[in-house]
């Protein structure tokens, strides 16, 4: 294992924060980021470790990067929890898979699954404190269930914004899976979303109206980093992203949830994913939550300070209730 960029001061997440390289089983190398709880406890032995309440596993969304939540790792570790997070394949520094490196891609939904092995097992070589717990948001929501299907090793966990659905106008859903077929015939899989363009979100769209989050601060937080690592930029998805995300989605409300802890938070103001096919999903979910955060739009713990207290409380109180 090697040790891969890390930008600690745009981050501003807790001391001793470092990244990994890491290779998922077919090569493509990924990016894996750890904050311990404080850098004292890497020189500290077993006792002074049995503090840490756990290792929260973050699953990023579609577009992101480490660095984006190094200011959520310090939320966590204000309340007692170390946190891991990835660059997933096609995204952050880890491996492109096209010749244009803006498109978001990946051939198949499962291939993701190789980015979470990949991560298990260095988090199991390197001995991360239990519980582990998981945070899956937005595209990481996805995947964190896929996960689950497969036994992902968490006690609990929180989904925030989970894109079991996306928000699509009626005439394009009908039409999206058979764009994608006929672009898989054609070899034109790669190429981007209609409607989509190479242009990083963040930098593109503007603060007035965008459908991240209404706090000034954070979003100047997201473009600084792009400023400072273009790479941390991302544009509109492939054809094959979207088609294979869409089929993923309806198996995800197809099939039986898992036997879990989990509470749910959603913005009333969300605009990415689809709300519908998250109520869905929660109304027969045994054992599980939907809190609605009022006001928040699709980056729930990067919204205002107010917003973000009350969400890192709840997702901490989450994880102490179900250890």
């Amino acid at each position: 294992m090697l040790d891969a960029p890390f930008y600690s001061d745009i981050a501003e997440g807790p001391d001793g924060g470092r990244a990994i390289w890491l290779h998922a089983s077919d090569g493509v190398r990924i990016r894996v980021g750890h904050w311990p709880l404080g850098s004292q406890v890497l020189k500290k032995g077993a006792a002074e470790k049995a503090q840490v309440k756990g290792t929260v596993l973050m699953f990023p969304g579609r577009t992101e990067y480490i660095e984006k939540y190094g200011r959520a790792a310090a939320d966590f570790a204000a309340r007692g929890f170390e946190m891991i997070a990835v660059d997933w394949r096609g995204q952050g520094l880890a491996d492109r898979l096209l010749n244009d490196p803006m498109t978001g891609h990946v051939a198949d939904f499962s291939d993701y699954q190789k980015d979470v092995d990949a991560v298990l097992t260095w988090a199991t070589q390197q001995e991360l404190p239990k519980p582990w717990f998981l945070v899956g948001h937005s595209m990481g929501g996805a995947i964190g269930m896929q996960a689950l299907y497969a036994d992902l090793p968490v006690k609990s966990v929180v989904f925030s914004a989970p894109m079991w659905g996306i928000h699509l106008k009626p005439a394009t859903r009908a039409v999206a899976g058979v764009i994608a077929t006929i672009a898989q015939m054609f070899g034109q899989s790669h190429r981007y979303a209609p409607g989509t363009t190479p242009a990083s979100y963040v930098l593109d769209a503007g603060f007035d109206d965008n459908m991240l989050t209404t706090d000034r601060d954070m979003w100047t937080y997201m473009e600084n980093h792009i400023h400072q690592e273009p790479l941390f930029g991302l544009g509109g998805p492939s054809v094959a992203w979207v088609g294979t995300s869409l089929k993923f989605c309806r198996e995800i409300l197809a099939r039986t949830p898992p036997s879990l802890p989990v509470l749910t938070l959603l913005g009333t103001h969300e605009r990415i994913v689809d709300t519908p096919a998250v109520h869905q999903r929660m109304e027969n979910w045994p054992n599980a939550t939907l809190q609605m955060v009022d006001g928040a739009e699709h980056e729930v713990m990067m919204e205002t300070p107010e917003t973000r207290k009350m969400v890192f409380d709840a997702m901490a109180a989450h994880f102490s209730a179900n250890p």
